[in-house]
């Protein structure tokens, strides 16, 4: 009796249909989810990546611009996005600083997302009016410690990375300046041309053509290595102020929970266009340095900003309700 069930069960085995193969990877068009509004620094990586993904993976990536909040509000959305592969975001240095000065996020930097590549990192640079009588790093802490509380510099807002930056600075180098924070960087930039702002970190590119004109003076760059457009200026840290290295960037992660095989197509497929010298020289014209550092490389460099970003916030006492 047990051998003709046996045989039963193998002639219905059989008989039933071939189990359908997983459809291939992509099966359907993408989604970009960019947490900033079009046309800034983050919306052109996006698109660009966005732009490279659809070709590379035979299928349309759509940018979807979700901006606000700093950024929090489309990277909430990311986190919480089904983690199917359908979906990739932008990420930019606000959201490994949001952390620590948010009192409460929709998402968890550490739990809530796979990190794909650092893109490239956006060099900011240190200048002052031209009547400042300072010419590097170590002229101006020296002025800034003989008038505490005496020298103004501007920002983009409360906790944008030209105030972290600055703030990070003041804490390094014993140095007490008063922040005036702005709602852009082109008043910001405005004011500190016509004299109102002695000090500011700004993105590189964006200052470069007004160093040029001499309407601005470089005192140093921000980040470890120099900023290959200006080879002879000196970096903060090589201005005497050790261990200081800081910019903006911009990366793409996933939702948590996404195929570690899909993190790693999309991540293979964003570094063929990272290496490549056309795309290294078209970062370079808009002031940026291409990246392409591997998921694991990216996920310990986002834990690493974030401890950094957070000690800042709360030696500078930077809050964002």
């Amino acid at each position: 009796m047990n051998a003709f069930r046996h045989l039963l069960l193998l002639a219905c085995a059989f008989l039933l249909p071939p189990l359908a193969p997983a459809p291939a990877y992509p099966a359907k068009p993408l989604r970009m989810i960019i947490p900033f509004p079009p046309g800034g620094p983050t919306d052109l990586m996006g698109r660009l990546a966005a732009d490279r993904l659809s070709r590379s993976l035979g299928v349309q990536v759509t940018p979807d611009n979700r901006g606000g909040a700093g950024g929090n509000i489309g990277f909430e959305l990311c986190a919480k996005s089904p983690a199917d592969g359908y979906t990739v975001c932008m990420m930019t240095v606000a959201q490994s600083i949001s952390p620590g000065i948010y009192r409460k996020l929709g998402y968890d930097l550490a739990k809530d997302f796979s990190f794909v590549t650092l893109m490239a990192t956006l060099p900011s640079m240190l200048t002052t009016h031209p009547s400042f009588p300072a010419r590097n790093v170590k002229e101006v802490i020296a002025i800034a410690k003989s008038r505490p509380g005496q020298i103004i510099y501007s920002s983009t807002g409360n906790g944008t990375s030209p105030h972290m930056l600055m703030e990070m600075f003041k804490y390094m180098a014993g140095v007490d300046m008063v922040h005036v924070p702005y709602k852009g960087q082109a008043q910001s930039v405005i004011d500190q041309i016509s004299g109102q702002i002695q000090l500011a970190f700004n993105t590189a590119v964006t200052v470069l053509p007004h160093v040029k004109e001499k309407k601005l003076k470089p005192i140093a760059i921000s980040t470890r290595e120099r900023f290959p457009p200006m080879p002879d200026l000196q970096t903060v840290e090589e201005g005497g102020v050790k261990g200081y290295d800081g910019s903006s960037w911009q990366g793409v992660v996933m939702p948590a929970g996404t195929p570690r095989e899909i993190v790693a197509r999309v991540y293979q497929e964003l570094a063929t266009m990272l290496k490549a010298p056309d795309t290294r020289e078209k970062f370079l014209t808009q002031g940026a340095l291409a990246s392409g550092m591997q998921p694991e490389e990216f996920t310990a460099f986002v834990k690493r900003e974030a401890e950094k970003w957070s000690k800042v916030a709360k030696a500078a006492k930077v809050q964002v309700d």
